[in-house]
């Protein structure tokens, strides 16, 4: 029997494939074909992606999530009742038809408040969080980029500003402003003392990128610095950013929400989660749905963006993924 090997010719090319068709093989059957895949491989992005379709924890806090949204967006889709009529006939009340979770001690439907106080929540946590990636990423990006006595001063106001707690700050200066508080208020107070760790993460990962061969490349074209950081550098360093971003978004609601229960925080014309849990305090023995209903709707909603933090960084992980 001869050992030779078949010839082979290239039939055709498509889609970044190319295809080898044996003339014949021993036994004169037919064809033999051969792929061999050119394409490029996926991105980080991508495989990311592919990574987090696998993932039911993704799905179940993405729905919880696209859901805490809606609602917060869209109140009147899911109740009719106005959370601020009050009727104190029907204080502690139990669930009733159009009332499924019964009245508080001052005759509000308890659902009512938990579908509105989700747009004080909710609306809180993701301006903080666009307030202080913003803050952070700029001070975080010039610092890792430009280097030198830059990146010294701005890791020292870094360092003063982390040695003042969020929380701590926030008290005190919603302690001077007791009067006109306002959700743009408490997000501004959540901002500005809520950066810090966005700051370091972002100067960690621009320092990494800025060593990389595209940057060299690039500045070998020519590109201005400002091009570089902007079009080159910032964009491979998103990945620990997003990552951090998902789950400060959760620690903003409960900030939002432990300085309204101090009652320190939205005044009580706001519905806010926060606000109806520290008033329930007083019906905790006689009616406790009044306070489990809201903190509930609260532990929901902050785990959710907790549990997405994760599985965002289980994806974006490459030792994550090739476990």
């Amino acid at each position: 029997m001869s050992d030779s090997i078949p010839s082979a010719s290239i039939s055709r090319t498509r889609r970044g494939q190319t295809h080898f068709v044996s003339d014949t093989d021993e036994t004169g059957l037919g064809a033999v074909d051969a792929v061999a895949d050119d394409s490029a491989p996926s991105s980080m992005w991508g495989e990311a992606w592919k990574n987090l379709r696998r993932r039911p924890l993704f799905w179940i806090s993405a729905i919880i999530i696209l859901l805490a949204v809606l609602i917060s967006l869209f109140p009147s889709w899911f109740t009719s009742v106005d959370p601020a009529y009050s009727d104190l006939s029907k204080s502690l009340k139990g669930s009733e038809p159009g009332h499924p979770l019964g009245y508080t001690r001052q005759g509000y439907d308890v659902y009512a408040r938990i579908i509105y106080g989700a747009r004080a929540s909710v609306s809180v946590g993701v301006l903080s969080t666009i307030g202080a990636v913003f803050i952070g990423g700029v001070v975080g990006s010039l610092a890792g980029y430009l280097g030198g006595w830059i990146d010294a001063v701005l890791s020292r106001i870094t360092d003063i500003f982390f040695a003042l707690p969020m929380m701590l700050a926030a008290i005190v200066f919603m302690q001077m402003f007791k009067n006109g508080r306002t959700v743009m208020m408490v997000v501004i107070i959540l901002a500005v003392f809520g950066w810090t760790q966005i700051a370091r993460i972002t100067r960690g990962a621009v320092m990494s990128a800025k060593n990389e061969e595209f940057v060299t490349a690039a500045s070998a074209t020519g590109a201005s610095k400002w091009r570089i950081l902007t079009s080159h550098i910032l964009p491979n360093s998103m990945a620990p950013i997003i990552v951090y971003s998902t789950v400060a978004l959760g620690t903003f609601i409960v900030a939002e929400a432990s300085l309204s229960f101090m009652g320190i925080g939205l005044p009580s014309s706001i519905v806010s989660w926060g606000g109806d849990i520290s008033q329930a305090q007083a019906s905790l023995r006689t009616q406790p749905m009044v306070l489990f209903c809201p903190a509930l709707a609260l532990a929901v909603t902050v785990l959710s963006f907790i549990m997405m933090g994760d599985a965002v960084r289980d994806a974006l992980d490459p030792k994550a993924r090739n476990k």
